[in-house]
């Protein structure tokens, strides 16, 4: 699958895998870009201003594609000065949109985000917003300029996997832009399992920083997000409602 590759914009990727750095650490970030191959990586500008950014940046290898997100934003305004902060501060025109007012669930607010993301896009940013998954607010997201589309598979940090399943494939049918799979992902197979439902790519972060073995675990993201895109891109077998169905013949074989 060497050629096998995907764009954010007009950026060029050949993984699948993006690392979230809430649980933010040089291990980590190790172990998700020589074991797992990521190509990009996020990072709070909050999280920035507050531990230092030169310390920040320095963990982020050259040649990673540094996602600023706008962590802690409580509306589109509050989201559109993060964003043009960040870019003035790590130069980069990709933004990944985070708005929560609800702090118990940290459930994202879409209506806001599709604003936010209308602004940005006009002003030239590669948007990534991150998204309850909803066809008409996904086509509203699309119709604002948004890059793709990163609907949740599970609150933040929760490990509970793909408990909106059957709403992200939805998204995967029906929209014309990446959908990479966020928040939620708390085993590789639950990685795997998005991967083979079409999705572009997954985004992970509580799943390895929480691991026994971070550098372990990151690889082995690595392989099931490679495997559901190749069983993906394979086509996957029928499932049978009923019955079974024979892969050798049960008749003639003992005959003369």
């Amino acid at each position: 699958m060497k050629n096998d590759t995907w764009k954010l914009g007009n950026h060029e990727f050949t993984s699948r895998f993006i690392l979230g750095s809430g649980k933010y650490s040089l291990e980590l970030i190790k172990a998700a870009v020589e074991e797992a191959g990521a190509q990009i990586v996020t990072m709070a500008l909050r999280r920035a201003n507050e531990g230092g950014l030169a310390n920040i940046l320095d963990y982020i290898p050259e040649g990673v594609t540094l996602l600023p997100n706008t962590s802690g934003a409580r509306n589109a305004d509050e989201a559109v000065r993060i964003a043009r902060l960040a870019r003035e501060v790590c130069g980069s025109d990709f933004i990944k949109i985070e708005i929560m007012r609800d702090t118990k669930y940290l459930l994202p607010d879409n209506y806001e985000t599709i604003k936010a993301t209308e602004i940005l896009a006009k002003e030239g940013f590669i948007v990534m917003p991150y998204m309850y998954p909803d066809l008409n607010m996904a086509r509203d997201m699309a119709k604002a300029g948004a890059a793709c589309i990163m609907p949740l598979g599970a609150p933040i940090g929760s490990n509970k996997g793909l408990c909106t399943r059957e709403f992200i494939q939805i998204l995967i049918d029906e929209i014309d832009l990446p959908i990479i799979v966020d928040a939620g992902i708390g085993r590789p197979s639950q990685a795997c399992e998005a991967m083979e439902m079409g999705a572009a790519a997954v985004m992970a972060n509580t799943a390895i920083a929480t691991a026994g073995d971070v550098k372990l675990m990151a690889g082995a993201m690595k392989k099931a997000v490679e495997a559901g895109r190749a069983a993906y891109l394979a086509g996957m077998g029928n499932v049978r409602a009923k019955g079974a169905s024979a892969s050798s013949p049960l008749i003639g074989y003992l005959r003369d």
